[in-house]
């Protein structure tokens, strides 16, 4: 058996609220669109999946996360926070700092500082 990298993709119930969340607010960078949404993050893929159409039951099944490396991981937070958006604290944890936030589905995304 050979795998290959595809995508991270999460569930949303709001494809337009979902794309308007991951540009507007985060900035990722919109490259096509039909059922699902797909985004560029850094060379890596991140789609958008409507729940409706494949299964809201898939929808926060599982822990996995969507985790972004960022420089200031409490500037970055509080950015957040200034646009609406619910966050954690920023937590001290071996290696580096971790704080997270959830889109509008409640998948959550994780922001990591390494030391």
């Amino acid at each position: 058996m050979t795998f290959h990298f595809d995508c991270v993709f999460y569930y949303v119930s709001d494809m337009d609220r979902g794309i308007r969340f991951y540009t507007d607010v985060l900035g990722f960078k919109l490259i096509s669109r039909d059922v699902i949404a797909r985004f560029d993050v850094d060379g890596v893929l991140f789609e958008l999946v409507p729940s409706a159409r494949y299964g809201s039951e898939h929808s926060r099944a599982g822990n996995a996360r969507l985790c972004l490396r960022v420089e200031n991981v409490e500037g970055t937070l509080r950015e957040l926070k200034s646009k609406g958006v619910p966050v954690s604290s920023a937590e001290d944890k071996p290696g580096g700092v971790l704080g997270s936030f959830e889109d509008p589905d409640g998948n959550e995304i994780c922001l990591w500082q390494g030391v």
